[in-house]
């Protein structure tokens, strides 16, 4: 985890500084307003503690500015102004918590976790790559070995899947479920015929083949 502190306490700052550090987290730390949001905005952090009163530009300065500019960096407040009105105001701000000092590590250190973890979720990968195979998921686009594939709507939402799941079965079941949107077995050999083009387009011509039948269980894509 990589935190940029913008805290102009100095007790509180190193307080802070010496406890993440015991969490393996990697620290960057600033004193004042503008200096902190010229580093937020050019460093590549996983969250940002911002306390509210600082010289030069205060915390609600500084999230409004990198809101309004794009930056959506996790924002974590540490505050003595601990009024509904106070926190509501850096909330809507673009905060994304909020928390009144005095405070207590284990919790600060806790609504970081789940700051990291949501911002995950808001955040969901638009590329998967297994071996030499990639999909770039926004474009829509497949290639092996740098070569392109093209592929029907239903074959990628297929290989998306099956990668999504690489080195697992994948049973026919889940396939008719996730892929087709049938919650029961048509008894057509729907899955079987989508497999093989796919396989023909992934894997010929490829070395080694990446799609897998395990018999009797399902399918499999394997990297290595």
């Amino acid at each position: 985890m990589r935190v940029l502190l913008i805290e102009d306490d100095r007790q509180t700052a190193d307080y802070l500084l010496k406890a993440l550090a015991e969490t393996g987290a990697v620290t960057d730390h600033v004193a004042d307003g503008r200096a902190g949001l010229l580093q937020a905005a050019s460093g590549d952090y996983d969250a940002l503690i911002v306390d509210r009163m600082l010289p030069g530009l205060d915390g609600v300065g500084i999230v409004r500015t990198l809101r309004a500019s794009g930056n959506l960096t996790p924002v974590l407040f540490l505050s003595a102004l601990g009024e509904v009105d106070d926190r509501v105001e850096g909330l809507r701000a673009g905060g994304d918590d909020y928390l009144v000092k005095p405070f207590a590590f284990s919790e600060l250190h806790a609504r970081l976790e789940v700051l990291l973890r949501r911002g995950k979720a808001d955040n969901p990968e638009t590329r998967l790559r297994v071996a030499d195979l990639e999909m770039d998921l926004l474009k829509r686009e497949v290639t092996r070995a740098g070569r392109e594939i093209q592929l029907q709507p239903r074959e990628f939402r297929l290989l998306e899947y099956l990668v999504r799941h690489a080195g697992q079965v994948v049973t026919r079941t889940m396939l008719l479920e996730q892929v087709w949107d049938y919650h029961f077995d048509p008894q057509t050999n729907v899955i079987d015929v989508h497999i093989s083009r796919l396989r023909g387009k992934i894997d010929k011509d490829f070395d080694p083949p990446l799609l897998q039948t395990v018999r009797g269980v399902g399918y499999m894509i394997r990297g290595a």
